[in-house]
Order: C-alpha cells, then sequence, then structure tokens
C-alpha cells in the first residue's frame, strides 16, 4: 500500500466530506438566489421529459442501494440468512439494472445539451462536468460487475462493506482493507467521492431540497378563500 492509496482512501473521503457538507451550507447562505436546478424546460422541451425520469429512478436507486449496501453492517446479512454470494449476486442484479436505467437517461441529457444550439448556449462548464463526471462513474460502476463476475464468493464486495464502514465510523485503517481489490472498484469510489467535492459548486444542490421537500407532506392545509 503506497502513500497515494492511503492518501485517496484513507484521507480524502473526509476531506470529500468536508466540502460537501460545508460547501453546501456556505451556498446556501451567500448564494441562495442560485440554489435552483436550473430547469431548461422552457428553453428546449424534447427528450427532457424522458431523460429526466430515466435518470432520476436510475441514480436514486443507485444511491439508496448503495447506502443500505455498504452500511448494513455484514452480522445483520449474517443474521437473517444473506450469504455473501447472494448478497452479491442481488447487487450486481439491482445495480446493473439501475445502472443501464440511469445511464440512458445521462446520454439523452448529455445529447440534448449538445445538440441544441438554444440549449448549448445557456449551459455552463459545470452543467457539463456534472453531466461527463456523473456519466463516466456510472459507466465504471457497471463495469465493476463485469469485473465482480469473475468471482462469485462475495469477499471482494465484503471488502468494500468494511472500507465503506470504517470510513462512517471514523476507524483507523480503512484504506488497507481494499488495497488488493480491483482497480476498477478503486476508480468508480474515487469518481464516487469526487462528485461530492463538485456537488455544492454546481446545480446539484438542488438535492438537498428534493429531501428537505419531504418535510411539506406533514404540513397543515393552506386556506384559499374566494375574493367576495
Amino acid at each position: 500500500m503506497n502513500t497515494w492509496h492511503q492518501f485517496l482512501f484513507g484521507i480524502y473521503p473526509y476531506i470529500a466530506l468536508t466540502v460537501f457538507l460545508l460547501g453546501s451550507l456556505v451556498r446556501f447562505e451567500r448564494e441562495q438566489y442560485s440554489w435552483k436546478s436550473d430547469s431548461s424546460q422552457l428553453l428546449v422541451k424534447s427528450q427532457l421529459r424522458l431523460g429526466s425520469m430515466l435518470f432520476h429512478i436510475g441514480i436514486l436507486g443507485l444511491f439508496f442501494g448503495h447506502l443500505v449496501g455498504l452500511l448494513t453492517p455484514v452480522s445483520v446479512w449474517d443474521t437473517v440468512g444473506v450469504t455473501h454470494s447472494l448478497k452479491q449476486i442481488v447487487a450486481m442484479t439491482a445495480g446493473g439494472v439501475m445502472g443501464f436505467v440511469c445511464l440512458t437517461g445521462l446520454v439523452i441529457l448529455l445529447y440534448r445539451r449538445l445538440t441544441s444550439d438554444r440549449l448549448s448556449a445557456n449551459t455552463t462548464w459545470r452543467d457539463k462536468l456534472v453531466l461527463l463526471w456523473l456519466l463516466v462513474t456510472v459507466v465504471l460502476g457497471l463495469a465493476t460487475i463485469y469485473v465482480s463476475s469473475s468471482h462469485m464468493d462475495g469477499e471482494e464486495m465484503l471488502k468494500l462493506m468494511q472500507w465503506a464502514q470504517h470510513v462512517v465510523t471514523f476507524r483507523g485503517g480503512a484504506a488497507a482493507i481494499i488495497a488488493d481489490v480491483s482497480w476498477v472498484f478503486k476508480a468508480h469510489l474515487f469518481m464516487g467521492m469526487s462528485l461530492f467535492v463538485i456537488f455544492p459548486f454546481t446545480r446539484l444542490v438542488h438535492v438537498w431540497s428534493g429531501f428537505g421537500a419531504v418535510g411539506y407532506l406533514g404540513r397543515a392545509w393552506q386556506l384559499v378563500r374566494p375574493r367576495v
């Protein structure tokens, strides 16, 4: 295990998390008028509904799938009788489906932005960066399925789970756990962590508002009276 590996998978996760949280807070405090998704529907309507729908379904499925799959303690899966091999099969299947759905949506959205002169003129370099970064991250994630198919015992997946759980619980030695996993997994992890770094500086901040909107489900009814 060299110095770069130790930095990228032992220290960088905390740098990414700090930038993600503090950057989002500063963005909300200082630039609230830029806190929006910048919808392009008024500029060009074609392909937006399909691309956006596929992308959001796929990305949400991948996010919660990674969240549950990586952070659920191994002892929980063992207690309910889910073997490491079975968990890997489920992860590969669900991740493959959601990854393909997300990738299809991303390709549609990226094609739409790059082929429309009107939309391209209103697209910032940050917008292109986000789409391309997500595209590469998802492609690498799908590539891990091919790598995983060569060893179905679930042991490499177990190492990734232990790495993630060591990171979020601030335990040392996280980088050493994945020292010998395939470079594809490492590249996917790096791209995923770096997405949190660029998050506060792009339109991705609207994701916070999406989670915050859940509170509206429990609010009181708004009374509207007609003018007499």
